[in-house]
């Protein structure tokens, strides 16, 4: 599929095909387990789109097992508000829901203020290197428009930070509080400059932390993710297909 652009904001992007790779029969939670995190891969990354059906049969037959697994991981995401299940119409991708939006925005900005802010008192030599490496990753990704490793890289970036800070397991749990919020940046990757602007918020961030300057890094890090919530805003207009309820007045 070919992306095309409203205002500079991506409509659709490029997709890979969303069936899982067929492997060896497994059983129990063993394969329940496998199955959820793949199939949770695939509609954060949005192979899987906002819509999708997902046919429990495909899945099991794919995978060598039974539909009893699969009905377990349909299940586990649906509680995570990945999935929706209609038992009349059939089980599909969830929508974006807008207003959940909001209270996840703020609850990460929350915790990451913390970690920013302690990363810029205590992270070390060695650890300011590694962000520094990371950023450099990022140029070489945005270089070789590879979307899906500037993602990583971008979730490795943060995950730095909450290392440096001495708390790994703030972004623990901030990755279980955004996962809406992460469907929602993969559709910003294709918009023009988009991937530029993040890595130049980045690199301010990263100079506040190497200055050891926590009032600038707590700035910088909120003009980050104020930025994504203004990205939000536009792309609910461009691709209302994907997105449900609402987030507030325009």
């Amino acid at each position: 599929m070919t992306a095309s652009t409203e205002n500079g904001v991506a409509r659709s992007r490029p997709v890979r095909p969303a069936a899982p790779t067929p492997r060896a029969p497994q059983r129990g939670a063993t394969a329940a387990a496998a199955i959820h995190r793949e199939l949770r891969g695939q509609i954060v990354s949005l192979a899987r789109k906002p819509g999708e059906p997902i046919s429990e049969k495909q899945i099991a037959q794919a995978y060598g097992v039974s539909r009893t697994p699969v009905r377990e991981a349909v299940l586990k995401l649906a509680d995570e508000g990945l999935i929706e299940v209609f038992p009349q119409s059939g089980t599909f991708v969830a929508r974006i829901p807008l207003d959940a939006l909001p209270e996840a925005t703020e609850i990460r900005k929350a915790l990451e203020r913390t970690t920013v802010r302690l990363a810029a008192s205590n992270a070390s030599r060695s650890q300011i290197a590694r962000l520094r490496a990371c950023v450099e990753r990022q140029h070489e990704l945005s270089a070789a428009r590879d979307e899906e490793g500037f993602h990583q890289a971008d979730e490795d970036f943060h995950a730095l930070i909450a290392e440096a800070a001495g708390y790994p397991g703030f972004w623990t749990i901030t990755q279980q509080v955004k996962v809406q919020v992460d469907r929602c940046r993969r559709l910003t990757l294709p918009v023009p400059g988009h991937i530029g602007k993040v890595i130049g918020e980045h690199e301010a961030i990263l100079e506040s932390i190497a200055a050891h300057d926590e009032a600038s890094a707590v700035a910088a890090l909120e003009a980050h993710l104020e930025g994504l919530r203004v990205t939000i805003h536009d792309l609910r207009h461009a691709a209302p297909q994907f997105f449900t309820g609402a987030a507030g007045p325009d």
